[in-house]
């Protein structure tokens, strides 16, 4: 696919992606919203420099690194993918708290009919603002959604300069062995 112009760019403003999601998944990832890029191309997580598939094939979550356009392989490993808020925009900070907050209700309406093992929301600021949980840090929170378990990992933007690639598939491999190892215990109670 060729790179998008501006114009493009402009073009997939408030356009949506749809979510990539089975029964009996393992984890299901939850992006905040999607990006303009990734609005252009209808795959998420697809703007060159977004470390999320390079994340989940380091953490072992796949046996090789997907491509964006790949994104419908992903049941076949365990593994979905959504967001908070379907409207893409330019930046995350485009989202009011009351989108994020609506979000969250969405989401946990998802993850109680699909029922993965694992939720895992990647941007700890969004997860706090989506769930009233200003205290929220990365890893599996206290809270569950039901039987699941829920996880916070670092937002996989190429912007997030406090996780660079190893210790951003670092995250991803404890959540990837929290829920391979069933004795494995929130770390936070």
């Amino acid at each position: 696919m060729p790179r998008p112009t501006r114009a493009d760019l402009a073009a997939a403003h408030h356009r949506t992606i749809p979510d990539v999601i089975a029964p009996d998944l393992a984890v299901l990832f939850c992006g905040i919203n999607p990006g303009l890029y990734s609005a252009f191309t209808g795959h998420h997580f697809a703007r060159p420099g977004n470390r999320f598939w390079p994340a989940l094939h380091r953490s072992g979550f796949t046996p090789r690194q997907l491509s964006p356009d790949e994104q419908d392989l992903l049941p076949t490993f365990g593994l979905g993918v959504t967001n908070l808020v379907a409207r893409a925009t330019a930046r995350a900070d485009e989202l009011t708290a009351d989108e994020l907050t609506t979000g969250g209700a969405r989401l946990r309406d998802l993850v109680a009919e699909h029922t993965p093992k694992a939720l895992a929301v990647v941007g700890v600021t969004a997860y706090r603002t989506a769930f009233g949980a200003p205290k929220a840090s990365i890893g599996e929170q206290h809270e569950t959604f039901g039987p699941v378990r829920v996880w916070v990992l670092p937002n996989p933007s190429g912007l997030n300069a406090h996780y660079q690639l190893d210790s951003l598939a670092e995250e991803f491999r404890k959540l990837r062995l929290a829920i391979t190892h069933p004795g494995t215990t929130n770390p936070h109670s």
